[in-house]
């Protein structure tokens, strides 16, 4: 009698290890029976490209240690040793400093893909908050990373971003000072900040990417039709418009990844600093407690925040404090049941207490909530279809105009502040936020088309 495959599964070596260890299930489960959409599209190369970076940053970060010392008297020097001294110590390094670039650059590209065809929609919410964690874990590993150089720009840059915390009432001069673990960054501060980006934020980094795909495998993944392929299925379960990961999507992925690593390479070999925008100039000078640099700015990835944080100033805050009080009254007259009251006195309490603290907190306010707003995408977006597809014109007007607001920011995040880029900056910001505000209402409104019963999918 021929052997069954599950007794061929569970024989010889293979066999031992899936008698002790779910080896075989779970390859299937998650990479050779995981059933795919069959119309994949370029915008979904970014969730392998991340995964690639990841490893990548990990792998030349463990190298950059070994010669790395967390030292305010010798961080500096160390790095100049690898760039000079270390056999191909300058690759690694450059590798991992363009990594990090590289990494929100496709972060960014992939959350957009999300954003344009409704990936955080039911049943994706859980998804989509943990690439939203993933992303703010990101955010920490890169601000502390960033002072490990110990150049001028890391230094000052870290000054800045801290001295932010001394603007919370009440408690922010001890938090900044807990956080710094002195008056001033220093060694104390550069150990701890190398303790927390080299093993505590890549621990959590690492947990939140298993989760974020555990959670991907078990509802399955989006498509540019915003279609359920589980709802239709053959007599076998096996969804009529998926198709096999593996080998199907994992050679997609691997032309997606060969694109990149040209792209990366050409980087790190003609251009690691990118104009300034990868690495500044500033940061080959030794830090210096005593010398200021003439303009104190994030790396291009933060840029679009920072912006918001300094265009937040008195006559702005006034602006917001009308934003709060409008939305009051219209929780006034649009609210039902218990909530009829209570936001409009909420919004009367936040608008009294914003009279009674200074701009410099609520631009750390501002900054905060343009990035936990991407949390509530599930809830806010109502939409009767997911996919940008189906959607009427103005929606995908919309969806223009907050790109190109956040590009604005992020540009004017690395000038230096001028009456003009303040303006525009406070514009760009109230874009930003009036998207987000604004979901429930316009995200309802206009004619949509019906999406396909079917993936629409054309072979190559």
């Amino acid at each position: 009698m021929a052997a069954t495959d599950k007794e061929v599964e569970t024989t010889g070596f293979l066999g031992w290890i899936d008698r002790r260890f779910p080896l075989t299930s779970t390859w299937k489960t998650h990479v050779s029976e995981y059933y795919a959409p069959k119309n994949f599209n370029f915008w979904y190369f970014f969730g392998s490209l991340a995964l690639l970076v990841l490893v990548n940053q990990i792998v030349t970060g463990i190298f950059l240690t070994m010669n790395y010392k967390p030292d305010a008297t010798l961080a500096f020097a160390s790095v100049e040793y690898i760039m000079r001294e270390v056999p191909w110590g300058w690759l690694i390094r450059y590798m991992h400093s363009t990594g990090a670039s590289m990494f929100f650059v496709v972060v960014y590209l992939h959350m957009f893909r999300g954003l344009l065809y409704g990936s955080y929609r039911k049943p994706r919410e859980l998804v989509w908050i943990f690439g939203c964690a993933i992303f703010l874990c990101l955010m920490a590993e890169a601000f502390f990373g960033y002072l490990l150089p110990w150049g001028q720009m890391s230094f000052w840059g870290a000054q800045v971003i801290v001295n932010l915390f001394s603007a919370i009432p009440f408690i922010g001069p001890d938090l900044s000072l807990w956080i710094r673990g002195d008056y001033v960054v220093s060694d104390v501060t550069l150990n701890r900040f190398f303790a927390f980006h080299v093993v505590a934020i890549p621990l959590v980094l690492i947990g939140l990417v298993v989760a974020h795909l555990v959670a991907l495998h078990e509802v399955g993944s989006n498509n540019p039709d915003g279609i359920e392929i589980k709802a239709k299925k053959d007599e076998k379960g096996i969804p009529l418009d998926g198709i096999p990961f593996h080998p199907y999507y994992s050679v997609h992925d691997f032309m997606g990844v060969c694109v990149f690593l040209f792209i990366f390479a050409a980087i790190i070999f003609f251009a690691p600093e990118m104009g300034g925008y990868f690495l500044e100039a500033n940061n080959f000078v030794p830090a210096n407690s005593l010398q200021t640099p003439n303009e104190i700015a994030p790396v291009w990835y933060f840029t679009a925040f920072y912006a918001m944080l300094r265009a937040t100033t008195d006559p702005f805050k006034i602006v917001l404090m009308i934003v709060v009080a409008l939305l009051g009254v219209l929780a006034l007259l649009r609210a039902r049941g218990k909530w009829r009251f209570g936001l409009p006195v909420l919004a009367l309490l936040l608008v009294v207490f914003m009279a009674l603290t200074e701009s410099k907190f609520w631009g750390v306010v501002v900054m905060g909530t343009a990035v936990v707003s991407l949390f509530f995408l599930p809830w806010l977006d109502r939409s009767p279809v997911k996919s940008i597809r189906y959607r009427p014109l103005f929606h995908k007007v919309f969806y223009g105009v907050f790109v190109f607001a956040f590009l604005v920011l992020g540009y004017l995040g690395t000038k230096p502040p001028s009456p003009a880029s303040t303006l525009i900056a406070q514009i760009c910001a109230l874009i930003y936020f009036a998207f987000f505000l604004g979901m429930p209402f316009w995200t309802t409104r206009g004619r949509f088309k019906q999406p396909p019963d079917r993936v629409r999918f054309k072979p190559h």
